[in-house]
């Protein structure tokens, strides 16, 4: 029974090598994270380029070429705390957009002679999943075969993602306010990605929860990096009510639930809710409306086990707007909710 059992294995590795020999994508590829790269370029102020990465994202390749590799945006490092804040919750909103993903088909025959070349050069086209919207994309990559079982894939040119093609126009003004810098609107993305083959035909890929791939410290903050989140939730703008109402939508959940979670990473601090409308009505009716508002907020930061003696709400009505309300698009910069924090 013993020599069935090693024989039966034998032809079985032998299978799956002829398989292999057939088809190079055979039996399937799983992206290897900790021996790859993802980064991004950005510029700021016409000249200044600035490079980040993310640190945690999964991908596989199946024998019949279809891949994926998705991106926790939760992870993004610019190697600034306050900075990697700004960037998930202002431009990637994460809260809403978790992971970003690419899919694209990969045709076995384009690659047979990668297995005697060890380096080869191809186009591929390519689906972006980012920020709520897909875009069909090309760019030319570079695989490098390290061993029988494991290949390198990567970029031959930084890829243009243009902010306007994903909706990231309203945050990247958000963002530029926040840090008080011009930013140019597009990315640079590069990658190298390193794949080994799986050794039973399936995916090795660990599944990451976004919560835990940010690059942030465990436990509490310290007083500067709580008034810093505070400041930047107060820029998301995504607190929302129906016209004329103290009603809170359920669109606010995500970000409202984020707050909670740095609340009770903050102990001792004392937050303020604060309720701002725009100039359309009358000032007691504005006035009325913002601190109602911001009575709906406090309720539900409460509801979330906030103590009641770390909570207070004010409005100001039309009194402190942030931009002019000549126009919808500034009306709605000016009905906002936003929090201070103190001891």
């Amino acid at each position: 029974m013993r020599n069935f059992a090693a024989l039966f294995l034998a032809f079985s590795l032998a299978g799956l090598a002829v398989q292999a020999q057939d088809n190079p994508l055979a039996p399937g590829w799983s992206l290897v994270t900790e021996s790859s790269k993802l980064q991004f370029q950005s510029v700021k102020n016409a000249s200044k380029v600035e490079t980040s990465s993310f640190a945690s994202y999964s991908g596989h390749i199946d024998a019949d070429g279809r891949a994926i590799v998705t991106v926790q945006l939760d992870s993004v490092d610019t190697k600034v705390d306050l900075r990697n804040v700004r960037m998930r919750f202002l431009l990637f909103e994460t809260f809403l957009h978790p992971e970003a993903f690419v899919n694209l088909a990969i045709n076995p025959a384009d690659i047979s002679a990668l297995a005697t070349a060890r380096r080869q050069t191809f186009p591929v086209a390519f689906e972006l999943d980012l920020h709520g919207v897909k875009q069909q994309m090309q760019t030319d990559v570079v695989a490098t075969l390290i061993t029988d079982d494991m290949v390198s894939v990567a970029s031959t040119a930084p890829i243009l993602v243009a902010f306007d093609q994903f909706n990231f126009m309203d945050g990247m003004l958000k963002l530029q306010e926040a840090a008080n810098v011009t930013i140019t609107p597009s990315g640079l993305v590069s990658f190298d990605f390193v794949f080994q083959r799986d050794g039973d035909g399936t995916a090795i890929v660990a599944a990451v929860a976004p919560e835990d791939t940010a690059l942030e410290s465990e436990g509490d903050f310290d007083q500067e990096a709580c008034l810093g989140r505070f400041e930047i939730l107060s820029r998301a703008n995504a607190i929302y009510f129906s016209s004329g109402s103290a009603r809170l939508s359920g669109d606010s959940a995500p970000l409202l639930d984020s707050m909670i979670e740095i609340i009770n990473r903050c102990p001792g601090i004392h937050v303020a809710v604060e309720g701002h409308t725009d100039s359309i009505g009358s000032d007691e009716l504005n006035q009325n409306l913002s601190e109602a508002r911001a009575g709906s907020v406090m309720a539900y930061l409460a509801r979330a086990g906030i103590p009641a003696d770390r909570l207070t709400s004010i409005g100001y009505g039309e009194s402190r707007p942030v931009a002019s309300n000549d126009n919808s698009h500034d009306r709605s910069r000016n009905r906002r909710i936003q929090f201070s924090a103190g001891q």
